[in-house]
């Protein structure tokens, strides 16, 4: 297995790593024609941009000296169309690199989505969601920025460089020898800038990624903030994180303003000294005013992929950067899948079999001890205990949220490891205490995507659990749109919803945790009123803290530490006197309380 912590944002790899970037070449492989195609325009415009070259050479040597107009003509002619097939060909390589940049970037995006989707909940519990959201967004898109304008533009450079090479080396070798004098000074220029910007990108990612993680657990946390009045002390802060960003970014555009600079002086002093040299052998009858100027042209040429491959440098260390961070997630193997043979049920009774089940997170601490009980078809569960005692612990292992370390869990005699994930899931229903609603509109939020759940069933489901009576005054019904996390909805309304959400989907097992432990007690009427028509002939768990919500259940389980300590109906654990009877007297003084209190306030 494969775990990895995701706050490596301060971490920088190599700036280019052949392991990464051979896994990252393979999201090539479908679009392996459009590359082709790519490269092929891309040294098709590189030929026409070096004949252009040649061209002046003839025009000055053959035609401006000889004053032969006509030909001259012809070879403006000839210049203008070689400048407009390399546009041509230009556009249409830029255009299909694009396009491959946001196909491999919508390729990846859906497989992290996908993977997401498969990793068992104990990975997000350990993993900030703002990084696992960077992820999928900033280093997907630092990854499109180097197939779009990356692998292709590298090949394409170096392929000009040697066009350049070969061309000045035909003309004259003694001049090309000249040009190439002042590479070991390029050579060192580029390496201290390659020095700098990384120690400047890496101070860069580190701060934008606190700022990241301060601006987005700040805005989550801001009624809090406003509530103690401390928006100028979290406005400072930011000032100074940002701050911070600021400067990181002020010294790479400080070395980017002397390493471009730098290089084109050290091209001038090529061309002077190209333009001296020249000079004398022109003047010796050697050389041709013609091959001094293309020269010329093609020595400010050999600068530009140079200039070109050091912006390439840093596009290609984010990438490896980014890549690593995403192949790191990818590389994260789900721990709850199906066996390698499953087991696959075809009517499902509901009966319900906890043997010997001990479970911890960690692997150290035990939540739950040697638990053993059994829910027969159709029978209603209840299961109490302190907070801490395991009561959701115990569910979350029902719906294979996390995988328990000893004993089993059998749904009508079968092991749920056993079962594939997907089928054992789509016949329980979970109603949890903390709602989550999504964008859209309400038949969306019960119905999940699932186009077999028709708006008949939708309105129907929330009829029986009472939310009906909240449309009525809506414009559009069912299909009113949700505010962002149900803003305009109050608690009580939100587990309706989620009630409805579980009914749409008619489940064989119903699960209740905590559902009515922040309903007020008319909305909670409503949902008792639809359990007594809902629960008949359904296994049901119920997990709830207001112990009248369990009252009429068919078997109480008792949960202390981890351990199973009672079992039986409501009198008879009434009459043991153990711990239910002590929750049970705790819990109806603060009802009687909080009653009397109310009927004070009406008063």
């Amino acid at each position: 297995m494969t775990t990895h912590n995701y706050h490596e944002e301060e971490a920088l790899g190599k700036a280019y790593d052949a392991r990464l970037m051979k896994r990252l070449l393979r999201y090539l492989h479908p679009y392996r024609w459009v590359v082709a195609t790519a490269v092929v325009l891309l040294l098709v415009s590189s030929l026409f941009q070096i004949s252009l070259t040649f061209l002046i050479q003839i025009g000055i040597d053959d035609y401006i000296k000889a004053g032969d107009k006509q030909g001259l003509g012809i070879i403006a002619l000839l210049y203008i169309g070689a400048i407009l097939l390399a546009l041509v060909a230009s556009y249409a390589q830029l255009y299909s690199t694009m396009w491959l940049g946001q196909k491999v970037q919508h390729d990846i995006r859906m497989q992290i989505f996908r993977h997401l989707q498969k990793l068992h909940l104990g990975f997000f519990d350990k993993n900030p969601v703002g990084r696992l959201v960077t992820r999928v967004t900033n280093d997907v898109n630092v990854l499109d920025e180097m197939f779009s304008s990356g692998v292709v533009t590298i090949i394409g450079d170096i392929f000009m460089l040697v066009l350049i090479v070969g061309a000045l080396l035909y003309y004259n070798w003694q001049l090309a020898l000249i040009t190439f004098i002042v590479l070991p000074l390029l050579v060192m220029v580029t390496f201290i800038f390659k020095a700098k910007v990384r120690n400047v990108y890496r101070e860069v990612r580190t701060r934008l990624a606190r700022l990241n993680a301060f601006t987005q657990e700040h805005i989550t946390g801001m009624s809090l903030i406003q509530l103690f009045n401390q928006e100028k002390r979290t406005y400072n802060k930011f000032d100074d994180i940002n701050r911070s960003l600021r400067s990181a970014h002020f010294r790479g555009i400080y070395y980017y303003a002397v390493f471009f600079p730098t290089v084109e002086i050290i091209g001038a002093l090529s061309v002077g000294l190209l333009l001296y040299y020249g000079g004398i052998r022109i003047n010796e009858a050697t050389l041709t005013f013609g091959e001094l100027v293309a020269f010329i042209h093609l020595v400010e040429r050999f600068y530009r992929p140079i200039r070109d491959l050091s912006e390439k440098y840093n596009i290609l260390q984010a990438s490896m950067a980014s890549s690593e961070r995403i192949f790191n997630l990818l590389d994260t193997e789900p721990l709850i899948v199906d066996a390698h043979k499953p087991v696959k049920l075809h009517n499902y009774r509901g009966r319900i079999d906890v043997e010997n089940l001990s479970f911890a997170y960690d692997g150290n601490y035990w939540v739950l001890k040697n638990v053993s009980f059994s829910v027969a078809p159709g029978e209603r569960v209840a299961i109490v205990g302190a907070t801490g005692a395991g009561k959701t612990s115990l569910i979350s292992l029902l719906y294979r949220f996390y995988d328990y370390q000893k004993g089993t869990i059998k749904i009508d005699g079968v092991d749920i490891k056993a079962l594939p994930v997907e089928q054992l899931r789509s016949h329980l229903a979970l109603v949890l205490q903390d709602v989550f609603l999504f964008a859209g509109d309400y038949a969306g939020n019960v119905r999940l995507r699932n186009a077999d759940i028709p708006d008949e069933e939708i309105t129907k489901a929330l009829h029986r659990v009472g939310f009906d009576r909240f449309l009525v005054n809506l414009p559009d019904g069912i299909h009113t749109e949700v505010k962002e996390r149900g803003a305009t909805l109050s608690t009580g309304q939100k587990q309706l919803l989620s009630f409805a959400r579980a009914l749409a989907f008619d489940p064989d097992i119903l699960i209740l945790d905590e559902a009515t432990s922040s309903v007020d007690t008319e909305t909670e009427r409503l949902i008792q009123k639809a359990l007594v028509e809902l629960l008949k002939d359904r296994t049901s768990i119920i997990i709830a803290h207001r112990l009248s919500t369990i009252e009429k259940a068919d078997k109480i389980i008792v949960l202390h530490h981890g351990r199973l300590r009672e079992m039986g109906t409501h009198d008879e654990l009434l009459k043991q006197k153990g711990i239910y009877h002590t929750l049970y007297r705790m819990q109806y003084k603060k009802q009687v309380s909080g009653d009397s209190l109310s009927t004070a306030a009406a008063r």
